[in-house]
């Protein structure tokens, strides 16, 4: 993908003026309407984009970040806002918090209206609809513009930017081998955001835990679906119909609703089935009975992504230094699983 025109390679291919140019993309009455609108055109082709602010101040920095959250209920989201906050405000920098609401048109509006000289940089998780998709054009363009791109948790391959992720698989296979150890036998895996790649991967290390213990994986006891709607009839149904000891939810809704259930139903938790979830959030640390949970750090995420962001805004690395930081995460044992005693 070709790099937006600047005015330079404007006057270049038309063989006039910088400054004619310049006043003719600023609709000035000083240059003829024949000019104009060839100058015009020719720019809009060429996705000529003016940086208003950054020519306003005369190509100094804004020193403000613009971030990108898909969804501020999320109690993940929320922490990895106040880490990046945290950081930008130690190091002088402002923020502009934008929330899309898992909309891709959205991201995208919001990304192109800060992009025009508003901010320095993106440190941004992607919508659920831009990852499902594949449109990723708005980051290509924003990069080649040289502005300097964080992704943190949903990332895509094709974007070649700075990334903070989790380790997905590894941390979800260590939640249901801490199952297993815990003298579960039949484990079920349910997630409510099939859509998105994290939730794939976790219930990737799932089966990879299943597999190196040699257990069969059994289909009926893994549930995929997107959003909630039915997820509580479901678990019923499987609930029903096959002997369950174990439950690894791989979001913190679908811990939530399956613990509902289970009490629901009168079932003991841990002593008839242990639950341990993803994400260390409020309503897993606050429900009955609290959930065994992955942490992941979500304030370190927030940190990690804005020193990395902020290191390359100030030229301590070079803007094509291209990294991905993988967060640690940590299980925290609560009340809904058994203490663990097999070693194998």
């Amino acid at each position: 993908m070709n790099k937006r025109i600047t005015i330079k390679q404007i006057a270049q291919a038309l063989h006039v003026s910088i400054s004619t140019v310049s006043k003719a993309l600023n609709d000035s009455y000083e240059i003829s309407e024949e000019t104009k609108k060839k100058i015009q055109e020719y720019a809009k082709l060429h996705k000529y984009k003016p940086n208003t602010l950054a020519l306003s101040l005369q190509n100094k920095k804004t020193k403000t970040i613009g971030i990108i959250i898909p969804n501020i209920l999320t109690y993940f989201f929320a922490r990895v806002l106040r880490g990046i906050e945290k950081v930008a405000t130690e190091k002088g920098y402002n923020i502009i918090t934008c929330i899309t609401n898992e909309s891709y048109k959205k991201e995208v509006n919001t990304m192109e209206m800060l992009s025009n000289g508003t901010i320095d940089g993106f440190i941004a998780c992607m919508s659920v609809e831009t990852l499902k998709n594949k449109k990723f054009e708005h980051f290509h363009d924003i990069l080649e513009d040289g502005t300097p791109i964080v992704l943190y948790d949903r990332v895509h391959k094709d974007i070649n930017c700075d990334k903070v992720v989790t380790d997905n698989v590894k941390s979800a296979y260590k939640a249901t081998r801490f199952l297993m150890r815990s003298q579960c036998k039949n484990i079920a895996v349910i997630s409510t955001s099939e859509g998105l790649s994290i939730n794939k991967f976790r219930i990737k290390g799932y089966l990879k835990a299943l597999t190196k213990y040699e257990v069969e994986p059994n289909e009926n006891l893994i549930i995929r679906q997107d959003g909630e709607e039915n997820l509580k009839e479901r678990i019923n149904h499987m609930l029903d119909n096959n002997e369950v000891d174990g439950i690894f939810t791989v979001d913190e809704i679908s811990g939530a609703l399956t613990t509902q259930v289970l009490n629901e139903r009168g079932i003991k938790i841990p002593e008839d089935i242990a639950i341990i979830g993803f994400t260390n959030g409020i309503l897993s640390r606050y429900g009955s009975p609290p959930l065994t949970s992955v942490n992941r750090f979500a304030h370190t995420t927030g940190e990690v992504a804005a020193s990395r962001l902020i290191d390359k805004l100030e030229d301590k690395i070079p803007f094509d230094d291209i990294k991905t930081e993988i967060i640690r995460t940590q299980l925290v044992e609560r009340d809904s699983t058994k203490k663990m005693f097999i070693k194998f």
